[in-house]
């Protein structure tokens, strides 16, 4: 299984039977956390199927969605590098599975490997762009464009979440999500079935209200 993960393309047959001895494959179902804020980081986790969702809790309680997770990503690993707590937590919105791999292990027996240490140069550096786009999102985007810009980059979370949740996420009121996601149905921007789930979106129109 470990030959078909893109990110250890670079390994020999001997280096993954040794990545094999180090880890674990262990299954989430919906709802289960694969770790919470504060938590300490011992594995090196890499999300092989199913979606998480990250985020914070504030100081009152209130929970500030990060981003969701896709497959074939390494989840929260600025942790295991910094030798810090977990700073956000990790819940599964859609069952699935997680490579655990032994940290300790794993840095004493692979971090000098220069290929692999470039492919998490470039995964720490797209976690890095989604933190300057929450920080966007939270200081620049006016609520229109919160809306419009979750529509376009999180279909699927739109799909499967209350409106109410998803208002939450955007740290905008339900009433607000709602006048906003009417505007949008009557300009023919999107269109949702009678379960609220996306059947079209004008994708070039929708941007605009977040695209300078």
């Amino acid at each position: 299984m470990l030959k078909n993960i893109p990110f250890f393309k670079c390994l020999n047959s001997d280096e993954i039977a040794r990545l094999e001895q180090i880890s674990v494959v262990k299954k989430y179902k919906k709802g289960e956390f694969l770790f919470m804020e504060g938590e300490e980081p011992k594995w090196l986790n890499y999300l092989i199927s199913g979606s998480l969702k990250i985020y914070k809790t504030s100081t009152k309680g209130k929970e500030i969605f990060l981003h969701q997770l896709s497959p074939l990503n390494f989840v929260a690993e600025l942790a295991n590098f910094e030798n810090i707590p977990y700073p956000a937590s990790a819940i599964f919105t859609i069952s699935g599975e997680v490579l655990k791999i032994d940290y300790q292990k794993f840095q004493s027996d692979f971090m000098t490997n220069p290929v692999l240490l470039m492919d998490i140069i470039k995964s720490l550096s797209q976690k890095l762009k989604i933190t300057s786009d929450v920080l966007h999102q939270e200081l620049v985007l006016n609520s229109e464009a919160r809306v419009a810009k979750f529509i376009v980059e999180n279909e699927d979370l739109f799909n499967t979440i209350k409106h109410t949740k998803i208002a939450s996420i955007l740290n905008i009121t339900p009433e607000t999500f709602s006048r906003i996601l009417n505007k949008f149905k009557t300009q023919d921007l999107i269109k949702l079935d009678e379960n609220n789930r996306i059947i079209s979106k004008n994708i070039d129109e929708i941007s605009s209200f977040y695209i300078n």
